[in-house]
């Protein structure tokens, strides 16, 4: 079905199963596949494919060449129905590549909203990404790869499988992501080494200064006065009443998982 107000190039290609919504413009030479649905008011340059099954919400844009929705490079896929989920005013720039879940794990793909994906960025099978996330030029997501909200990704940084990254964390440029990285910190390196906490980054949204010197107090805690892990969490536990803002933080250190970052 497709909306009478869409604008469709007449060399584009789109599938008779596949969902258009009001205001669309796909371009010159796309093909749109089976099972596809494009929210209102997405824009989709020349030379991109979409295949399904893939749900896009509202307001998004698609550069050239970007392949959003294809099978996932897993050697254990076998064809199974898999899913792809993208919500709303997110950016995919040139040769983006988005690939759809495995039913190894939940069988979906998930991307937020009001992410920027820059060009040539990678984001493999069953990763799950919130929103307002900024993936620089190259930055590579391994399958099953969980990003928080307002995380950044420096260019030609990689993350290995299973990897976490807290809410407002920053990832260094050319990094090797081998642990999870918590909440609010700074994170580089080949392999990725704590740097601190994001402090500019949480002025510009809006932390306080009381809440970031007790972040950094945590961040202190956790990775330079030589607590074990356990200690650690109970130091920033004692302090959650103060500063609701730490309970991202201890909330994402107690969970099992590659290690964090110290």
């Amino acid at each position: 079905m497709i909306d009478s107000t869409a604008k469709i190039h007449a060399t584009a290609i789109v599938h008779e199963s596949a969902i258009i919504g009001k205001n669309v413009e796909i371009g010159p030479y796309t093909i749109i596949g089976a099972r596809v649905e494009i929210g209102d008011d997405c824009w989709i340059a020349p030379h991109v494919v979409v295949n399904g099954p893939t749900k896009m919400g509202k307001g998004n844009k698609i550069f050239q060449f970007a392949s959003i929705g294809e099978d996932c490079q897993d050697l254990k896929y076998n064809g199974e129905e898999t899913f792809l989920e993208i919500g709303d005013n997110n950016v995919f720039r040139e040769s983006c590549t988005i690939h759809r879940g495995t039913a190894q794990d939940e069988s979906t793909t998930i991307i937020g909203n009001n992410n920027l994906l820059m060009a040539y960025v990678h984001v493999a099978h069953d990763c799950i990404l919130g929103n307002n996330i900024i993936l620089s030029n190259n930055a590579t997501l391994a399958g099953h790869s969980v990003l928080g909200n307002h995380v950044i990704i420096g260019g030609l940084s990689a993350l290995h499988q299973f990897t976490r990254v807290g809410e407002y964390a920053m990832v260094g440029g050319c990094s090797a992501v081998n642990k999870d990285i918590p909440p609010y910190f700074m994170a580089s390196g080949n392999y990725v080494q704590a740097q601190g906490i994001n402090s500019i980054g949480l002025k510009r949204s809006g932390f306080s200064s009381a809440a970031i010197m007790e972040i950094k107090r945590a961040y202190k805690a956790l990775c330079r006065d030589g607590n074990q892990l356990s200690q650690a969490q109970e130091i920033i536990k004692a302090k959650i009443d103060n500063c609701p803002e730490l309970q991202i933080l201890y909330d994402f250190i107690c969970v099992e998982s590659r290690g964090i970052v110290r």
